[in-house]
């Protein structure tokens, strides 16, 4: 039986690099879920999108990778807490069983250390969600940075 697999990012876009992940744990993951964190945040320079915002970008770039429906992806709305511990305790709670978490954030991984396995994600260049937030509020060339699919649905918000 492949394994239960869990994605936590802010995807404030989500972004090629994402995607690539996503299709990655599509190889070895039975179940793959998607923990959208600081669901909490929207509406700032640094999370601009608000957590069904995210959450449609993820899913038509899945459905456009015939990934959705082909794979069962669940969602998860991870709101930030004041304390490591606590994050941790909600994300478990919240997603149930996993088998492996995958990531690129010391912090995460930090939290996660001794509860499940680790897949560590290194960061693919030139896909980084700062720089491409940079892009989109300086007018500059962002769409190639964001499946087409989420670069259509930002335009739609009007914002970028």
């Amino acid at each position: 039986m492949k394994p239960t697999c869990l994605f936590i990012g802010r995807f404030q876009p989500f972004h090629i690099g994402h995607l690539m992940v996503v299709q990655g744990m599509t190889k070895v993951c039975g179940r793959i879920v998607i923990g959208i964190g600081s669901a909490d945040k929207k509406g700032s320079d640094e999370n601009p999108f608000s957590v069904e915002e995210r959450k449609e970008m993820i899913q038509r770039a899945l459905q456009a990778e015939d990934i959705i429906p082909m794979f069962d992806v669940e969602f998860v709305e991870l709101p930030d807490q004041p304390q490591d511990e606590a994050w941790t305790q909600l994300v478990l709670e919240k997603v149930g069983r996993i088998d492996k978490i995958w990531t690129g954030n010391e912090d995460t991984k930090n939290c996660f250390e001794g509860k499940t396995e680790i897949q560590w994600i290194k960061e693919v260049p030139g896909f980084n969600g700062t720089e491409i937030r940079a892009m989109m509020k300086k007018g500059g060339y962002w769409e190639e940075k964001v499946p087409d699919d989420v670069a259509s649905f930002i335009k739609q918000t009007g914002r970028y």
